[in-house]
């Protein structure tokens, strides 16, 4: 394969904090990637050795910012489509983005012509606020058209119908949704506000007879709360859906009558969430990641403790139902995810997302594509281990944390330094379909060190305290 220097210091390109490596897409021998928040399109050609570049002059005159921060990228024939939002021209002062001309974009690649073209965009020229982020595009066959998922913004939000042709876009659905997948005959999305709570409901939408029908989230395996379910990514396998959602998964499908029941999966007070990633079909499974510090906040005490704490890092997990593998561990944050021939591309930052007046003249994170050997799936998994003060778990309300998966671990353990006696509740349980609820077992935590051998447990485990307890945990997979 072509080889170059896949690594991308800062540059002038004023938005919060660090963007990254989005849309990582191979169609037709050209790799396809957007480098946020420099606002630049990449297509290299692998069999020629040759790449172009497009800075989005055709929105607006430079200098120019953004490009995509959710992966929302998708071929049909020779054609590769691509979206997100930028800044054009981008407008900075002292700590604060103006969004006069920020707009939201969809271009369309020609792969076979070597030809560009915008074919829609839309903005609502505001100081402070924004039309909706291209956050998912979907290809529906049966209607010859594409479908975003639009979330990120405070106008023109939920799900359109954009005309592949004409560039013309038609509101199908006016509540946000960030993210969907096409399952059968029905294009199911997420509904609901990342920057609010999360994932409140899913939508199905007929591609046959236009009409939609809505499904609630339905309960966690292990009885837990489910909190901030912030989507992140959503896939299909094995005739379900998979939602993504910061401390787990939801699994279920309409077309088998099956709710959607969540399975944790890391799930920390913190902002450690599969998010600003997308998913990938691999083997038949679901191959993703578990980011680190993906975004981070400076408003407030509280929500400024949830984002800042750093449980562990980044994971790339594989799910082959009922068995949920973790294969790769990284640092702050794996942006994008794609496969070509017989290895995996990865995007990857060092830093994350700020917001609020934190925005920076340039991109503060270094940004790199790795080239691993897609063996890595089945291979031995890494060595891990997650941090945590105890106290922080009062910032979920009941308790319970974690969903590390064991498989493949011969020697994981749990290290608890508790400030006074408590009891432990340890739920194990593995990605079954259709779902069965975990088992569990109790232990006594005694003031000081406790030791906790997790080899005689399988599949997936969480933890649960009996009481609010000052000191620490470190969960060791080995």
């Amino acid at each position: 394969m072509f080889l170059r220097n896949w690594s991308f210091p800062g540059r002038y390109s004023p938005e919060w904090g660090s963007g990254g490596v989005f849309g990582l897409k191979y169609h037709e021998g050209v790799l396809y990637y957007t480098l946020a928040f420099e606002a630049e399109a990449h297509f290299l050609d692998v069999k020629e050795e040759e790449e172009r570049m497009y800075n989005f002059g055709m929105l607006g005159p430079p200098p120019r910012s953004g490009g995509d921060t959710y992966n929302a990228v998708e071929t049909v024939d020779e054609f590769l489509y691509f979206g997100g939002w930028v800044h054009a021209p981008a407008r900075y002062n002292r700590g604060r983005v103006s969004f006069v001309d920020k707009y939201s974009h969809v271009h369309v690649y020609d792969v076979k012509e070597d030809t560009m073209k915008l074919l829609w965009k839309d903005s609502i020229h505001s100081e402070t606020r924004w039309a909706g982020e291209i956050g998912d595009i979907l290809y529906d066959p049966l209607n010859d058209r594409l479908l975003l998922a639009r979330e990120d913004g405070h106008e023109h939000l939920g799900v359109y119908s954009l005309d592949r042709r004409k560039g013309e876009a038609t509101g199908l659905l006016d509540e946000p949704s960030p993210k969907g997948t096409i399952l059968h005959d029905m294009a199911l999305f997420g509904i609901g506000s990342n920057f609010s709570w999360g994932v409140k409901k899913f939508g199905a939408l007929s591609l046959e007879s236009g009409e939609w029908e809505f499904i609630k989230p339905g309960p966690s395996v292990d009885g837990g709360n489910v909190v901030r379910p912030e989507l992140g990514s959503m896939a299909t396998s094995h005739n379900r859906f998979f939602a993504f959602v910061r401390g787990g998964v939801f699994v279920g499908s309409p077309f088998l009558r099956e709710e959607p029941v969540f399975y944790r999966l890391f799930d920390f007070p913190t902002f450690y969430a599969p998010f600003r990633v997308n998913s990938l079909n691999v083997g038949g499974g679901i191959l993703t990641a578990y980011n680190s510090y993906h975004d981070v906040s400076f408003g407030g005490r509280r929500w400024g403790e949830f984002t800042h704490l750093v449980a562990g890092p980044t994971v790339l997990v594989y799910i082959a139902p009922p068995v949920v593998r973790i294969v790769g561990a990284l640092g702050a944050r794996v942006t994008s995810i794609e496969k070509i021939g017989g290895n995996l591309l990865l995007g990857a930052n060092n830093s994350p997302n700020t917001g609020e007046t934190s925005a920076t003249p340039f991109d503060t994170g270094v940004r790199d594509i790795m080239l691993i050997d897609e063996k890595t799936i089945w291979g031995p998994p890494p060595s891990v281990a997650f941090s945590l003060p105890l106290d922080s778990i009062k910032l979920k309300g009941d308790g319970l944390f974690g969903g590390f998966p064991l498989d493949g671990y011969k020697d994981p353990r749990a290290v608890f330094y508790v400030n006074r006696d408590t009891k432990l509740t340890v739920y194990e349980y593995d990605i079954s379909l259709p779902s069965l609820p975990a088992e569990k077992e109790v232990f006594t935590l005694k003031r000081g060190k406790n030791m906790l051998d997790l080899s005689s447990f399988s599949g997936i485990v969480s933890f649960k305290l009996e009481k609010v307890v000052g000191g620490k945990v470190r969960i060791e997979l080995r």
